[in-house]
């Protein structure tokens, strides 16, 4: 099928919904809320993986002093590395392809 051909079908397929003239499946997805990871609870995450700041900094893509402000309760993580924390808390192995241990 050539490219032009897909998109005019998937443009028919989008009129057709409209109109209700094709059914659509639909699916619903329940995301669970972003955690709140606080001071020491970082810190005991990092301390359960076995890493030091530096390298559990690099795993996370965020720099050493990140690392020690969250864990110094002067700055909390945003959205995305809260939810990173939670799934490295979760399944600390999931961390095992991004670390070497020499």
């Amino acid at each position: 099928m050539r490219v032009a051909d897909s998109i005019i079908k998937g443009l028919e397929e989008a009129v057709g919904y409209e109109n209700k003239a094709v059914k659509a499946r639909r699916t619903k997805v329940r995301v669970s809320p972003v955690p709140c990871y606080r001071a020491e609870y970082i810190k005991s995450i990092r301390g359960k993986i076995g890493l030091s700041q530096t390298a559990f900094s690099a795993v996370l893509g965020v720099s050493k002093k990140t690392v020690e402000a969250w864990e110094a309760g002067k700055c909390m993580p945003q959205g995305p590395a809260q939810r990173m924390l939670e799934l490295i808390d979760k399944k600390p192995s999931i961390i095992k392809d991004y670390i070497s241990m020499k």
